[in-house]
């Protein structure tokens, strides 16, 4: 190391560095680009040529008659590649900067300005340049929409859980002190746990543990859950999905996740039967 270097700047000098010539397309983004392609410019998927990946080389690939590039190119040489199509006719669309693309030459500018994430993580303001366009420069809200739904679309979603009233976890209590609701627990009228019965059989948990309550905990909490929901707050956020905080509800599934009940174990109420 050299002298008066940290221990992390020397280590981050071998990490790989991300830059916008690996931005490899997520797949559902290209699919919605390519769609959008197809729309507005009668682009036969067919035809479609895809010569930028690892290691390939973009001069030496075959360009059928009547083909048309759609891909990601190295935004270092965007100009140079736009100048090697626009030579031999081929057709392209090829994402590019947003920051930049403007000084492209030779080629029609689609700016949409969609933020997408790359599979490398690199988040790039991105937009189009081609070659099929009328127009020298313009804006495409529906390709901007398209990406955008796309790549939202495509990331993982986890599910929703609903729990029982019985159950109560730092989230719930969290949500009931925002909106301004006392509650609370004594220790015999509540039992410390990491999981429900029902999520240990198909191996999950509750996020942060949580207590099972019994006896008038559990009228109180019921109490305090529709104090919470009147001024606003009727159900918590968590990082395992949505919490229960009243009785039998969970509230609405959150758009596009899967919703998941767990209820209580004969075990686990027998315990709560036990609690106060």
């Amino acid at each position: 190391m050299a002298k008066g270097e940290t221990y992390e700047e020397f280590t981050a000098k071998f990490e790989p560095k991300r830059t916008t010539d690996d931005c490899y397309t997520p797949p559902e983004v290209f699919d919605a680009v390519l769609g959008w392609a197809c729309s507005e410019y009668g682009v036969d998927p067919s035809r479609v040529v895809r010569p930028f990946w690892p290691g390939g080389d973009y001069e030496a690939a075959e360009y059928p008659p009547g083909c048309v590039v759609v891909d990601n190119p190295p935004f270092s040489i965007l100009s140079v590649i736009v100048a090697f199509y626009q030579d031999r006719g081929v057709r392209f669309l090829l994402f590019a900067p947003t920051l930049t693309c403007m000084g492209i030459r030779r080629c029609s500018k689609v700016v949409t300005g969609a933020g997408v994430t790359y599979e490398n993580g690199a988040k790039v303001n991105t937009s189009f340049v081609t070659n099929m366009d009328r127009c020298e420069i313009r804006s495409a809200p529906a390709l901007r929409r398209a990406a955008e739904e796309a790549q939202a679309s495509g990331a993982a979603q986890p599910p929703s859980y609903a729990y029982p009233p019985e159950l109560v976890t730092a989230p719930m209590l969290a949500n009931m002190s925002r909106w301004g609701v006392d509650f609370g627990a004594e220790p015999s009228e509540c039992s410390f746990t990491r999981a429900l019965d029902a999520q240990r059989a198909v191996g999950k948990g509750i996020y942060g543990s949580g207590y099972l309550i019994g006896g008038d905990a559990l009228r109180r909490r019921e109490e305090a859950d529709r104090l919470a929901s009147l001024r606003g707050g009727g159900r918590s956020q968590t990082r395992d999905g949505v919490a229960a905080l009243g009785p039998g509800a969970g509230g609405d599934r959150p758009h596009g996740r899967e919703r998941v009940t767990f209820r209580l174990s004969d075990r686990e109420r027998a315990v709560v039967g036990g609690l106060g």
